[in-house]
């Protein structure tokens, strides 16, 4: 769960009311009465909703499967005492590791019930207890580790498939779809594009530099990939860019918010002439392909994953967030997103950074349950009552910090601490 809930759409008719027709025509610099032509422009901007075919990853699988089924390299005899003692060992780990699961999975089956009955609760307008929490930490494996089966060949390869970076998904956007992001000039350049779009939907800039300070470091730049550094060419995460968006979020955003993305090329190409025009239309054309294979699966998170994750179109429609006239739209529309779910929560006070990137990191729903919730409950309810067992285990901050209070902390001292970066002074230059 956690962050890779973060665009769940609330059902209902509140979270279409974003008002594109005017802040699209700020970011592109043109007047208010061009509001009513973008309507019409993304009104006739209708994109099938299901493509005949699109390649998937089966080459990986394939690949993946012949170095499995590759004969193991002969081994030395191994004596009957060594496999004894493995043996025992593997019964003792195997013990120690059923009680474990046993108990961590009593501990997360009652995380997601009580959630469940708080959700239920704030539809109903009931107020929320400590009791409508798990308010002790999850259990922790403290057993020894599994022993090596010395009869084992050597270890199988990963069955995760891999994780793109930046040329797996230029590759795959300019091979499924025929598009190749307008890269800027400069980072600076696509800072003030980023301000820009900001404003327009009504972002403050202090809330957006808190959150590219917290993602980044302070001094990401608009490509920046998590886990991906000058020493370390592999990435953790294929999260990208300011606010560090996931596939699974440009995917999400495309299907929900495409036509409007493609309204706004087509308005910026009105003015062009010559080769100019035609790139953006060569863009456009391409857009319009990624939405159809954004739209190609139920609107549902499981499945836009699977599609980010699993198949060349899902990395190729990634590539998006590095484009200089689509990744501001896309990054800042998951921060105005957020913005509007507490609005329509009823939730009127102004998000400070702290709280947007809260709900930027553990998904709506879950941030603004610590957003609302009174400090005397932030102090004795546990980080994991907002995760997914797996979500929880990748975090290391909310694993650290252990109740809601110390992770609000934590994320203000680390945006104190980075907005003084060069990175983050930049784009506070851009406002």
């Amino acid at each position: 769960m956690g962050r890779e809930r973060g665009v769940r759409r609330a059902r209902g008719k509140g979270r279409r009311d974003l008002d594109f027709s005017n802040w699209v025509p700020r970011f592109l610099g043109l007047p208010p009465v061009a509001g009513g032509r973008i309507g019409r422009i993304a009104a006739k901007s209708r994109v099938m909703l299901r493509p005949h075919r699109f390649p998937t990853l089966l080459g990986l699988t394939l690949a993946a499967v012949a170095i499995a089924a590759q004969p193991a390299p002969a081994q030395s005899p191994v004596s009957p005492a060594a496999i004894a003692a493995y043996q025992a060992k593997l019964a003792h780990y195997e013990r120690a590791r059923s009680a474990y699961e046993e108990m961590a999975s009593a501990y997360w089956d009652a995380v997601s019930t009580k959630r469940r009955l708080r959700n239920e609760k704030r539809r109903q307008r009931v107020p929320i207890t400590a009791e409508d929490y798990v308010l002790t930490q999850p259990p922790v494996y403290t057993g020894p580790p599994r022993p090596v089966d010395p009869l084992a060949p050597t270890a199988p390869p990963s069955e995760q498939p891999p994780i793109p970076v930046l040329a797996d998904f230029l590759k795959a956007a300019s091979e499924q779809f025929g598009f190749v992001p307008d890269l800027p000039q400069s980072d600076q350049d696509f800072k003030r594009a980023y301000a820009r779009a900001a404003l327009a939907a009504g972002l403050t800039q202090d809330q957006v530099v808190g959150v590219y300070a917290f993602e980044t470091g302070g001094n990401g730049a608009y490509n920046t990939q998590a886990g991906v550094t000058p020493k370390r060419v592999t990435a953790i995460s294929p999260a990208l860019g300011y606010n560090q968006l996931l596939s699974t979020n440009t995917v999400s955003l495309l299907a929900e918010y495409g036509n409007r993305y493609l309204a706004a090329l087509r308005m910026k190409a009105v003015p062009l002439r010559g080769e100019a025009k035609h790139v953006m239309d060569r863009k456009a054309e391409a857009l319009t392909r990624m939405i159809a294979y954004a739209r190609s699966v139920p609107s549902r998170w499981s499945e836009q994953d699977k599609l980010a994750k699993t198949t060349l179109g899902g990395w190729g429609i990634h590539a998006a967030v590095l484009d200089i006239d689509l990744g501001p739209l896309l990054q800042v529309q998951k921060l105005a997103n957020s913005i509007h779910f507490a609005r329509v929560k009823g939730y009127t006070t102004p998000l400070t950074a702290t709280e947007l990137e809260l709900m930027n990191l553990t998904g709506d729903g879950n941030g603004f349950d610590m957003v609302t919730m009174p400090q005397s409950l932030r102090e004795r309810v546990p980080t994991a009552n907002f995760f997914q067992p797996q979500g929880y285990e990748r975090n290391p901050v909310a694993r650290r910090t252990g109740v809601v209070a110390n992770l609000f902390a934590d994320v203000e001292a680390k945006m104190a601490k980075n907005t003084q970066a060069s990175g983050a002074k930049e784009l506070a230059s851009a406002f």
